[in-house]
């Protein structure tokens, strides 16, 4: 996509008129593009005072992500708090069940939830997912129903392509941005998550983004790593996998491969029902 100098206006209007039901906004702020801009809309149309963003800093949230989001607030002028939300110590969680999104979701809202009853308490709580997110297995709109957290994206019918558009529109750094879903999307459901896992993946992806690959997945299964890039790019992979191997083995994968196939969001959700 190419920088645009228009925007939606029948989707401007409808999210403006959205927010101007729900006056005081709290956001679930990830650092991706969609969180990003729906606390950017919330600034733009409620004003500095009546808008928190808040950044759940957990090990599933790659350290890249969590700096990107804390800049995106202070470049934007948009207040921002963090919480830790704590999902790693619980073993409907960590255990990593088919619907470990939920449990996930459930803490972060939890922490959020507290805040709000204690500092926020007529604040709204809202998170960045929108209509193309409803196509895909995600158990954590489950846990935001549970909250009451709600979405405007998904609301005023904005689908991935509206977002970059509109963030586009608004010179967002992170118009463009990959989408960076949390590193626990890496293990298949039924193996286990430990802080020392999510750091390898961390560490696996950091390395590969290093030799120019700007979108990657290192899925995890039992000590070994599969990993994705786009299609387009798995040849130029499969040419550098040599060296990737040495240096992902001595973070400590027994094995790498490479996945032919390429990156596909959801992969391991095929496995859901075998």
């Amino acid at each position: 996509m190419e920088a645009t100098t228009s925007i939606n206006n029948q989707k401007y209007e409808a999210v403006k008129q959205w927010f101007s039901r729900h006056p005081r906004i709290l956001v679930a702020l990830s650092g991706g593009v969609d969180s990003c801009l729906v606390a950017f809309l919330a600034r733009h149309f409620l004003g500095y005072d009546n808008v928190v963003a808040i950044i759940g800093d957990s090990p599933a949230l790659k350290r890249s992500d969590y700096y990107q989001a804390r800049d995106f607030c202070q470049q934007n002028n948009i207040k921002y708090s963090t919480v830790s939300p704590g999902e790693i110590d619980d073993p409907r969680y960590n255990s990593n069940p088919e619907d470990r999104c939920f449990w996930c979701k459930n803490s972060l809202y939890t922490a959020m939830n507290h805040l709000r009853r204690t500092k926020y308490s007529n604040y709204t709580m809202v998170n960045g997912s929108n209509k193309s997110d409803l196509a895909d297995y995600r158990p954590g709109l489950k846990a935001a129903d549970e909250y009451k957290v709600l979405s405007p994206l998904a609301d005023c019918n904005f689908k991935k392509e509206d977002i970059r558009e509109m963030a586009c529109y608004f010179n967002l750094k992170v118009w463009d941005k990959p989408a960076s879903p949390c590193l626990s999307s890496r293990f298949p459901y039924g193996e286990g998550i430990t802080r020392k896992k999510l750091k390898m993946v961390e560490e696996a992806e950091d390395i590969i983004n290093r030799h120019g690959f700007k979108e990657v997945r290192a899925r995890y299964r039992s000590g070994k790593t599969s990993i994705e890039v786009p299609p387009n790019e798995v040849s130029r992979l499969a040419e550098m996998m040599p060296v990737i191997s040495d240096q992902l083995k001595k973070i400590g994968f027994s094995e790498v491969e490479l996945d032919k196939e390429g990156l596909i969001s959801g992969k391991l959700n095929r496995e859901i029902g075998k």
